[in-house]
């Protein structure tokens, strides 16, 4: 039997293998409302130009609804034998309205179709996660705000290095999401051009007009160039490398979330609702869901990797290596949702323990930085020369085992004489943060100002 799709040139149908490989409707069905409002802007354009009827043309479009209801209702049945979505719906419409749908296809190609698509997947799906990304913001922005003075330990090298607040511990994942959304805005800007009409690779002879595609679409204008319209998946991969960039961000967050919980740490609890317990350990209170979020960057990131792979060696203008743009950038953007999804839940669920917080912000002589700073203040000393006193007196403070706001004066002005009393204005750790008042600093008046910055303009954009 030959293949309805090649209709002459192919005088059997394809090797079981053959079928198993091409086809791909398991999973780009996903695209079948794109594929259908592509399939309504093109036919209304045919019809405006004169090159379809306008009785076909609203013969398509009442069968083009038609498909959509079994679709959404779940009684339409996808069949592999048709190989994608495209021929799919094409193959339906056929059935429910006859010749006209033959009409359909008149000068464009599966290869324009896809390209089309995708970017409209592409773009709503970017639309849903700056959304969500907004949102996992919002309750940060208002955990940070509730916590700007909430003393903890700030660390380098995961050591304790100076004291900060909670709150500006949260507002730097606050930070990172706001450039991880403006990196969505540049990139929904950029693929914002329609590919319809470009055809297989070359354009087309009929006389389309490719800008009231774009305008029906909701694009900027239309792609200008037919081969890089067919051929270009850059769109797909800067989706991917902003989901890679945010889901590492989420990454890390998640990370300190399972360090802040532990015994050894703890800084916060999270409820039964984002933690599980052990088969065998009835004491243990797990951070699945943190873990899991660490986890699955791991399939954001590699999907963009694949991708990468897939497309560097490929000559214009369109391959069937393209297909597989779309399995890996499906699960990556829904594992993405689901990843903000459950640490915006987790935010919102944990509950900080301030005391322990700030008794770890104390340990590791976390001050030395501010003696420092006020030996170079108070006595014009040059900040090396600062640093190698306030280094003697932590190894002081160290070799009798108690913390530098609890050595004597005596004590100080045995490594330095011109020490003053006033040293101890600056040693505690609540001192400490309410000094740091340099703009992005950790005083609790510069968290508070930057929270209430953040969550005017969140809220704003959710009016």
């Amino acid at each position: 039997m030959s293949n309805a799709m090649w209709g002459g040139r192919f005088e059997s149908g394809p090797a079981a293998i053959m079928e198993e490989i091409n086809a791909s409707v398991e999973f780009d069905q996903t695209l079948w409302r794109q594929d259908i409002a592509g399939s309504r802007a093109h036919v209304k354009m045919l019809a405006q130009q004169g090159i379809v009827t306008e009785a076909d043309c609203a013969a398509i479009l009442k069968g083009l609804d038609a498909v959509a209801h079994e679709i959404e209702s779940g009684q339409f049945q996808f069949t592999r034998a048709l190989e994608d979505v495209h021929m799919n719906v094409e193959s339906r419409l056929s059935v429910l309205i006859g010749a006209p749908a033959g009409r359909l296809h008149t000068a464009r190609s599966r290869n324009d179709q896809v390209a089309t698509d995708m970017r409209l997947w592409v773009r709503d799906t970017l639309d849903e996660l700056d959304a969500q990304m907004r949102n996992l913001q919002l309750v940060l922005a208002e955990k940070a705000q509730e916590h700007a003075a909430s003393v903890m330990p700030g660390f380098t090298h995961l050591q304790s290095a100076q004291p900060v607040t909670f709150g500006h511990h949260l507002m730097a994942y606050v930070e990172m999401l706001g450039r991880d959304r403006s990196r969505v805005k540049d990139a929904r800007a950029r693929m914002n051009e329609c590919p319809l009409g470009a055809a297989a690779l070359a354009g087309t002879s009929f006389p389309i007009d490719r800008f009231a595609t774009a305008k029906a679409l909701s694009f900027d204008h239309p792609t200008a160039n037919s081969l890089d319209s067919v051929s270009d998946r850059d769109f797909v991969l800067e989706a991917l490398s902003i989901a890679s960039i945010c889901a590492m961000h989420l990454s890390r967050l998640a990370e300190e979330i399972v360090l802040w919980t532990t015994p050894q740490f703890g800084f916060i609890r999270l409820s039964d609702a984002f933690s599980s317990g052990s088969s065998i350990m009835p004491q243990k209170r797990n951070p699945d869901a943190a873990e899991l979020v660490r986890a699955k960057s791991g399939r954001v990131i590699g999907a963009l990797t694949a991708l990468l792979v897939v497309m560097k060696g490929l000559p214009m203008a369109y391959a069937k290596d393209m297909q597989e743009d779309k399995e890996g950038t499906f699960d990556a953007l829904s594992t993405l949702s689901l990843m903000l999804a459950a640490m915006t839940g987790m935010i919102a669920d944990m509950t900080p323990d301030t005391k322990a917080m700030k008794k770890a912000a104390g340990a590791g002589y976390a001050t030395a930085t501010d003696l420092a700073d006020w030996l170079v203040r108070s006595l014009n000393m040059p900040f090396r020369e600062a640093h190698h006193v306030t280094a003697r007196l932590v190894g002081l403070a160290s070799a009798r085992m108690i913390g530098l706001e609890k050595l004597s004066l005596s004590d100080m002005r045995s490594v330095e004489p011109r020490i003053h009393d006033g040293v101890f204005a600056v040693l505690g750790v609540d001192k400490s943060v309410k000094s740091r008042t340099s703009y992005g600093g950790t005083a609790p008046q510069q968290v508070r100002s930057q929270a209430r910055r953040w969550l005017t303009k969140l809220r704003k954009e959710m009016r």
